[in-house]
């Protein structure tokens, strides 16, 4: 299953992730994203979301590695894949039909949203 994740800019950006190659997604603390976070498997497809400052889905990355034995603070190793073409928008998102019914609209403020494969596929393609 594909995720979401977002992050503030000023923070951790998607270019530190691509400066970096890979980081530890941590420091999570909302219950659900919590058990969103744990439920990763490695090789699973992600989209990094600029939050804050522009409200954009920037990138993509994939799970390498999940350490859940800290059950408030799992561990998720995750390397970074490539910008996106055509980042999208926040107002794109919400406008898109792939979204409707989308728990990224009804939990806005989840910072882990597991997301369709459709979904996905319309944030990580150039239309």
């Amino acid at each position: 299953m594909p995720y979401l994740l977002k992050t503030e800019p000023d923070t951790y950006s998607y270019d530190d992730l691509l400066r970096d190659g890979e980081t530890i997604w941590d420091g999570i603390s909302n219950p659900q994203a919590l058990i969103n976070l744990r439920s990763m498997k490695p090789g699973e497809k992600l989209v990094i979301y600029h939050s804050g400052k522009g409200k954009v889905a920037v990138g993509t990355a994939k799970v390498v590695s999940v350490d859940d034995s800290d059950l408030k603070d799992p561990k998720v190793r995750i390397k970074a894949g490539n910008p996106v073409k055509h980042p999208h928008t926040l107002a794109e998102m919400r406008d898109a039909p792939v979204f409707k019914d989308s728990i990224l609209f009804r939990q806005f403020r989840l910072s882990v949203v597991p997301i369709s494969e459709a979904q996905y596929d319309w944030l990580t393609s150039s239309h």
